[in-house]
């Protein structure tokens, strides 16, 4: 390789948080033209390092080069400067501004000291021309869907010139082919030259798009590697140690009684007629396309939604709708998609965000028990191994497995007999993933029940008992472990009008 190809460079680079040392003398180069996997699990550092090269961080010590030059990021504008654009996986979008003023945010281009709309609004078009996405840069973003969200993020760097792309796991909520159509992207931008950092969690992903990967356990950088290297040996870099099996269901014998049972469930224009039961000692897996209706019908169980229609029912106890507290009493737990706006408070402790759950069962007379709270969250947060400095940690500091973790965590300390469990492995690396798993085999080995969606297929085949597929609002069926294959799977998914035709005759 010579000196011109190499964009960007990082040389023994070093940052400490109060207790925790996140890297320790990190390694990593990028050159143009080049997809460069960062690989690691929760925790291992890689959100710093990217942080550090946006300007967020700033190293205790070591050196970034760009171009060969050392550089200093002090901020986002040192960033923009050097050519370095970051999208993360909380898009940095203003909801209520259109895309074409998000896109240009603060760099309007100007005429006659007035912001030349006609002019932004045309470049946003050529831009989203480029990333191969139909939205009107009139479109307010709060109307758009996160596929959109996605594209208009890849546009924004565009718009910056920008070199050196980083791309923090940015298939996470997208579905197969919207991924294809990323990929497409990237693969175009690297023909153009540009330099990308890729961090992802699926590992099928790497050969498929990547050139090299760097993997980080710890804070320090393990090794480089080609990415066609193969998923047990980069599993085993990232987590120190062979994994087996990646899905080490514990299957019942035999199911118990019914602990959840819904009856014709029915929100207008969302979901319509769903019934189903999840019993004692089984997984029960939700598939279908984004857009089924799953979460919607999951939330309504769960007492956060109300519904038009249909009952609710926990061990033959009805529950009235849209009552949260009626759905905990009666032993359901929530683990909602977005464990960080609704699953945690960010600014509290592990300790806190444990105890929400039980801290009504755990005051007396107006005073909360605060050494038997400790004393629980320091027992799950032991069995459930959260990474962190101290109980008194603040969440949002956590990783995203071991903020996983936590969510999971309150629901067990409130002894939860069904636990819903929407999307519980996004964004979290293997070595976290088969920590839940195991959580999952546990729970049901002691008789509760879990209800679990999730857009990773090979997942829900892999954890679930008995898998219902979803379709436009409905149950369009349900197949026992056995049976439950993909394409399966995805034939009841698609083939909603046969399976609405089907169950009209049976009415």
């Amino acid at each position: 390789m010579s000196s011109q190809d190499e964009l960007l460079r990082i040389e023994g680079i070093r940052k400490t948080f109060p207790g925790v040392v996140a890297l320790d003398s990190v390694d990593f180069d990028l050159r143009r033209g080049e997809v460069h996997v960062l690989l690691g699990e929760n925790g291992a550092g890689k959100s710093t390092l990217i942080k550090m090269l946006s300007g967020a961080y700033r190293p205790d010590s070591g050196r970034i080069l760009v171009d060969g030059n050392e550089v200093r990021v002090q901020g986002a504008q040192d960033a923009e400067r050097l050519g370095i654009a970051t999208i993360y996986q909380e898009f940095n979008l203003v909801p209520e501004l259109t895309v074409a003023e998000n896109i240009f945010l603060g760099r309007q281009p100007r005429r006659f000291k007035m912001i030349d709309r006609k002019r932004m609004e045309a470049d946003a078009q050529e831009l989203l021309k480029r990333v191969g996405v139909r939205v009107s840069p009139k479109a307010k973003v709060r109307e758009l869907g996160i596929a959109q969200l996605q594209m208009v993020e890849i546009a924004k760097a565009l718009s910056l010139d920008a070199r050196v792309l980083i791309m923090d796991e940015p298939t996470a909520v997208l579905t197969s082919g919207e991924v294809d159509k990323l990929f497409r992207i990237v693969r175009q931008l690297r023909e153009d030259g540009v330099g990308i950092v890729f961090i992802t969690h699926h590992l099928q992903e790497i050969a498929a798009l990547g050139d090299r990967v760097t993997v980080l356990r710890d804070g320090r950088s393990i090794g480089q590697v080609p990415a066609s290297t193969p998923e047990d040996e980069l599993v085993r870099l990232m987590v120190g140690r062979s994994i087996e099996q990646q899905y080490p269901r514990e299957r019942p014998e035999e199911a118990g009684d019914a602990l959840l049972s819904v009856r014709g469930l029915t929100r207008n224009g969302v979901f319509h007629d769903v019934s189903f039961d999840v019993h004692a000692g089984e997984v029960v897996g939700l598939a279908g396309l984004v857009g089924a209706g799953r979460t919607e019908v999951v939330r309504a169980v769960f007492g956060a939604d109300t519904y038009d229609a249909g009952s609710v029912e926990v061990r033959g106890e009805r529950l009235g709708k849209g009552d949260v507290n009626a759905a905990m009493g009666a032993g359901i737990g929530l683990v909602p998609e977005d464990r960080k706006g609704q699953g945690l408070v960010l600014d509290a402790s592990v300790q806190e965000n444990l105890g929400l759950v039980t801290l009504r069962s755990a005051t007396r007379a107006g005073f909360v028990d605060r050494k038997a709270q400790r004393a629980d969250a320091a027992r799950i947060a032991e069995q459930l191994g959260v990474r962190m400095a101290g109980l008194g940690q603040h969440v949002r500091t956590l990783s995203g497995g071991n903020q996983q973790k936590v969510v999971i965590g309150k629901w067990l300390l409130a002894d939860t007999r069904v636990l819903i469990l929407d999307e519980p492995t996004r964004g979290i690396d293997v070595g976290a993933k088969i920590e839940i798993y195991q959580l999952i085999n546990e729970l049901t080995a002691a008789g509760h029940a879990v209800l679990m969606i999730s857009s990773d297929l090979p997942e829900v085949l892999g954890m679930s008992d008995r898998v219902l597929v979803m379709a436009q609002g409905r149950i369009a069926g349900e197949l026992p472990a056995h049976e439950a294959t993909q394409d399966a799977v995805m034939a009841l998914a698609v083939n909603v009008t046969k399976n609405e035709v089907e169950g009209s005759r049976g009415h």
